[in-house]
């Protein structure tokens, strides 16, 4: 079953502002702490892209006890159905989860819980209009998988499992969707022939993280620092927003995980 425009095409946003709490925020290694006042610069120009394309953005207060509550995506997954409250796998996390539900139901959502002692990060799901791809990673696993799907085949989605490189936090952390029919992807992903039915843009060699980005609505937005992708995205006749992420980037995070999009 085909869900039209639902994986690029939006016209809201829910973002939660980085507390001074960010800079204890999880990382694989350490590569310094976040700078608390660029964060917030960074994350302002992150909404007005998000604005400028088109989208009303709900900003939600910082959430100090929860330092990792700026990556938004990981609490949910917001579907014209209703919205999906995940379980993140890390516990600290867990929180989070609470508040954004709470948010969504004060927005007018419906929520559904992922009903199962297992974990799943948003991060790890990629939406397209054909199939609904869920990585198996650290964050989450195969119980938290089965539960997300069985929501989302009862809606008339088509779900798969794929697996998340090694050493990759998130699945998304190495794709992202361009259009109904193409992909953005680190050579490594791209290897894995989870994509066999898309056309697949390749990220340039040292250019990896360039491949957390977004497609919103008229145009993709790219972290800065990658040029060859920025050229690549633009030969090919997409948009590329170039927008400033060093910060996100100490914590593993990136441009998909600042945002709920719906």
């Amino acid at each position: 079953m085909s869900h039209a425009n639902i994986s690029f095409r939006f016209s809201n946003a829910i973002v939660c502002q980085p507390g001074q709490s960010v800079a204890r925020g999880l990382c694989a290694e350490n590569r310094g702490q976040p700078d608390f006042r660029k964060f917030r610069q960074e994350h302002a120009s992150y909404i007005d892209a998000l604005e400028q394309a088109g989208l009303k953005v709900e900003v939600l207060p910082p959430q100090e006890q929860f330092p990792d509550s700026v990556f938004v995506e990981d609490a949910a997954l917001c579907l014209p159905q209703g919205s999906i409250i995940l379980r993140p796998g890390t516990p600290s996390r867990l929180g989070e989860a609470d508040i954004m539900a709470a948010s969504l139901a004060r927005l007018g959502h419906e929520t559904h819980p992922v009903l199962s002692d297992g974990f799943v990060d948003g991060g790890d799901i990629l939406v397209t209009d054909s199939v609904i791809l869920v990585g198996l990673s650290e964050r989450t696993d195969r119980n938290g998988y089965e539960s997300l799907k069985q929501i989302l085949s009862d809606w008339g989605y088509r779900v798969r499992a794929v697996h998340t490189p090694e050493h990759v936090l998130h699945f998304k952390s190495d794709c992202c969707l361009l259009d109904s029919e193409t992909i953005l992807a680190t050579s490594r992903l791209a290897e894995s022939e989870c994509f066999s039915s898309f056309k697949i843009l390749t990220v340039p060699e040292g250019e990896e993280a360039a491949a957390n980005s977004i497609r919103v609505n008229d145009v993709v937005l790219t972290p800065d620092g990658f040029p060859a992708t920025a050229e690549l995205l633009a030969r090919e006749g997409y948009s590329p927003v170039i927008l400033g992420v060093t910060q996100a980037a100490l914590l593993d995070g990136g441009l998909s995980c600042m945002s709920l999009r719906f």
